[in-house]
């Protein structure tokens, strides 16, 4: 018994200590220190770029330990990281992520969109994994210097930019189950082409109750990895059926949650008259709060064309709205992709169909690509786009 004791005043001096360092040495953007690539990569041709399989010539690594808080910054070549194999982000999935982007304007300004909820989305990731806490700002300002060293890897045009991947993971070499005392943030850069190269390609989706993507109470609602493996099986299971994506349901009555990795939007006729745009809420913390999801959104609600709901819809509504010509289109929508329209959903047995106005895309999908890709690329002035120069 007197063992047990000492374990578990042991236990809770170490959760003190960590808890207490998330507040300690913060991120010091001054400090940072630049090594520069001697042997600079053979950059590809815009059309030949595909998404996330090419890489610039520098990388962004910071780490933490629980003693000291946040070591300085430092920009280096690109290459591999040396980790311990007992890193607990191997073991535990003690690891995290963001999707982000910068563009280079008409002027040849770099232009970063909403890095701030970014910042936000992943603190709240890092939060949900006991890793330690940073000053977001602090950490944009370290990914634009990565952003400035690398700027001729930017890709210039309409539908090009350059990817940007913040990751958080706990390299404390331990085999128990506990808070990390060791982690490191680091970024990538990806110079990405237009998802869609010939324009706007209306996707299908699976739907189905076999898989869950996430629940109440989980972590559906940060953006770790463990979100993401157990959904490639289900991925290619849809792909070998000629699908393109996966339509996340969940509970016995079959609610609408995301798409593959996307957030779902659909449009209709209620059935008492009037137009609704609605997607899934963020309250049961099952759905990620993503940043095109909030413009989406935010736009809406602005342009005032129809109901902007934020409310649970089940699959019966979706069919009962297709039976009776009330859906207008539905659409995914998120950093790599900004908006995929869709143009059917198999279920039951059936092919839902949504029509397409545009041919590969509705009005609302339509109409906010411009918006937020004209805001994206600085050709709309807006507080979204933060100039980096």
């Amino acid at each position: 018994m007197m063992f047990a004791r000492t374990s578990l005043r042991g236990a809770r001096a170490t959760h003190i200590q960590h808890a207490r360092a998330l507040s300690m040495a913060t991120i010091d953007p001054s400090a940072i220190e630049i090594t520069r690539t001697s042997s600079p990569k053979t950059k590809l041709p815009n059309e030949e770029l595909s998404f996330g399989s090419t890489f610039s010539d520098h990388m962004l690594e910071i780490d933490w330990d629980h003693e000291n808080g946040w070591h300085k910054p430092k920009i280096s070549p690109y290459g591999a990281l040396q980790i311990d194999p007992a890193a607990t982000s191997l073991h535990y999935g003690l690891q995290c992520f963001e999707g982000m982007k910068c563009y280079l304007d008409d002027e040849d300004n770099i232009r970063m969109f909403r890095p701030d909820m970014n910042m936000k989305r992943m603190n709240n990731s890092m939060k949900r994994l006991f890793l330690p806490e940073f000053d977001g700002d602090a950490f944009v300002e370290c990914i634009a210097e990565l952003c400035r060293v690398d700027k001729d890897w930017i890709p210039k045009g309409e539908g090009y930019s350059m990817y940007i991947r913040p990751t958080g993971i706990a390299t404390h070499p331990f085999l128990g189950v506990g808070a990390a005392q060791q982690a490191k943030l680091y970024a990538i850069l990806s110079p990405v082409g237009p998802y869609y190269p010939e324009g706007f390609a209306a996707v299908s989706l699976l739907a189905g109750d076999e898989y869950v993507r996430a629940w109440p109470g989980g972590t559906g609602d940060s953006k770790v990895g463990g979100n993401y493996g157990p959904t490639i099986l289900p991925q290619m299971e849809a792909a070998k059926k000629g699908y393109s994506q996966v339509l996340w349901l969940f509970g016995e009555d079959h609610q609408v949650t995301e798409v593959g990795t996307m957030n779902l939007f659909l449009m209709w006729e209620k059935p008492g008259g009037g137009k609704e745009l609605v997607t899934a809420p963020l309250s049961r913390g099952d759905i990620l709060p993503g940043v095109t999801r909030d413009c989406v959104l935010d736009l809406a609600r602005k342009w005032g064309d129809c109901e902007v709901s934020e409310r649970n819809v089940t699959m019966a509504e979706v069919v009962s709205a297709v039976d009776e010509g009330r859906i207008i289109e539905a659409f995914g929508c998120g950093t790599a992709a900004v908006l995929s329209p869709i143009k059917l959903v198999h279920y039951n047995g059936r092919d839902l169909e949504f029509p397409l106005a545009n041919g590969q895309s509705g009005d609302m999908c339509q109409r906010l690509w411009n918006e937020i890709t004209g805001i994206q690329y600085g050709k709309i002035e807006h507080p979204w786009s933060i100039k980096i120069d």
